[in-house]
């Protein structure tokens, strides 16, 4: 819905005057009580406003925002149900909401389209495969960490990488090095156990 701009009013008489009443670097005198003034008008003052506004009440049997009262119901919050108008009404990923319930639900994580933070799969796999190997010491944890490092890299493969757009090469890496890492283990408890029996 387009809005006109804003209205000039008297600062004695506070009669609305008209925008044209407002010339450049002079004083202009009131049409009504003869008060000169001077106005400086900003290019955003003619331009048409976009937006919608609440509606007024038109009829007492309407029903009335629940956050503004005196403002006409348009439709109901599609999670808590409340009634609310215009100016209340959010819209996102085509449901209609009333403001508390956006909040609670990027809080709660309902609203993925709000997400501020994600967990980052990839790295949190990638860590795994290879924090072990670079720190000789660790090196044993591999027996631990590289199945952990498979699961999440195929558990979390289709799982969102970040806000911003990343690459999989960290789960591709992520899958080579505990792969080889499993297969490591299973060889050196292989020859363990054959060298066992002979």
């Amino acid at each position: 819905m387009d809005q006109p701009g804003a209205s000039l009013f008297c600062t004695k008489c506070d009669r609305e005057l008209p925008a044209s009443i407002a010339k450049p670097r002079t004083l202009t005198p009131c049409p009504s009580c003869g008060v000169k003034s001077f106005w400086v008008l900003f290019p955003a003052f003619h331009e048409v406003k976009k937006g919608r506004a609440g509606e007024s009440l038109l009829v007492d049997t309407d029903a009335g925002c629940f956050y503004h009262p005196q403002k006409k119901a348009e439709l109901a919050c599609e999670y808590c149900g409340r009634f609310i108008c215009a100016l209340c009404d959010v819209e996102i990923e085509g449901k209609h909401l009333c403001p508390p319930c956006v909040e609670s639900g990027k809080q709660k994580g309902r609203l993925k389209s709000l997400d501020n933070h994600r967990v980052l799969y990839d790295s949190v796999a990638f860590t795994l495969a290879v924090l072990p190997l670079a720190v000789v010491v660790f090196i044993y944890f591999t027996f631990i960490t590289a199945p952990i490092a498979l699961f999440m890299a195929i558990r979390f493969w289709n799982a969102p990488t970040g806000i911003l757009h990343r690459s999989k090469w960290r789960m591709v890496v992520a899958i080579l090095i505990s792969s080889l890492e499993i297969a490591g283990w299973v060889a050196l408890v292989y020859f363990l156990i054959t060298r066992g029996i002979d």
